[in-house]
């Protein structure tokens, strides 16, 4: 598994805007129904990564306008809670996911929810790029932090290793840590990372600038 120094990784250096796959209506992506898009391309190198394939930045099909528009109906379903974006990294991939989030605040506001997995820890976002800076301010939940094989546990909620935690971006931005998810049922199983210098500024006030 490989780690990036503060702002060594960019989305500009490797996203190609490509998309591994795109599911409507899932169950397990996060809470409720959701429509879950896969970016391609990932630096993080997890050993034991289940998506190992759409580590490559070239896997897949170019993101589209006419994709854009499908999943912004398919959300717009009463059925559907939100949003969640996977990879693949979401954070390397900031001009899709960004696009398609800022389109969802607009359309829909605050009335779906949006959920990313990414191999960043919340802490580490936040000394990271300006672009991966506005996407976690428009995000809700973050299920943090590479899988890790030697912390496997397969009865976590919604993650797959103990490193990983599901984390409420709001409650976290505005004080200025991790807060995790209230809804959380097994919180007590967390391996808690080692502290990670946090940027004086925060993007809680830039949270909603949709």
């Amino acid at each position: 598994m490989r780690q990036p120094k503060p702002k060594e990784w960019q989305s500009k250096d490797y996203s190609q805007q490509r998309i591994a796959d795109y599911k409507p209506f899932m169950f397990v992506d996060g809470e409720g129904v959701r429509c879950s898009i896969y970016v391609s391309g990932c630096l993080f190198a997890c050993e034991g990564c289940f998506n190992k394939a759409i580590q490559n930045f070239k896997y897949g099909t170019p993101y589209t306008k006419e994709l854009e528009d499908q999943i912004m109906a398919d959300i717009g379903h009463d059925s559907v809670q939100g949003l969640t974006l996977l990879g693949g990294e979401p954070f390397l991939n900031t001009d899709v996911c960004l696009s398609l989030v800022n389109r969802l605040r607009r359309e829909f506001g605050d009335k779906k929810d949006v959920w990313s997995w990414s191999g960043y820890t919340f802490e580490q976002l936040l000394e990271e790029t300006d672009d991966k800076l506005a996407l976690l301010s428009k995000i809700d939940i973050l299920v943090d932090g590479p899988f890790e094989q030697d912390k496997l546990d397969l009865t976590l909620q919604f993650r797959g290793s103990s490193n990983q935690r599901i984390i409420d971006v709001p409650k976290s931005l505005a004080a200025g840590k991790a807060v995790i998810w209230d809804k959380c049922l097994d919180s007590h199983k967390y391996n808690q990372p080692s502290p990670i210098k946090k940027r004086k500024e925060t993007v809680a006030d830039t949270r909603r600038d949709y």
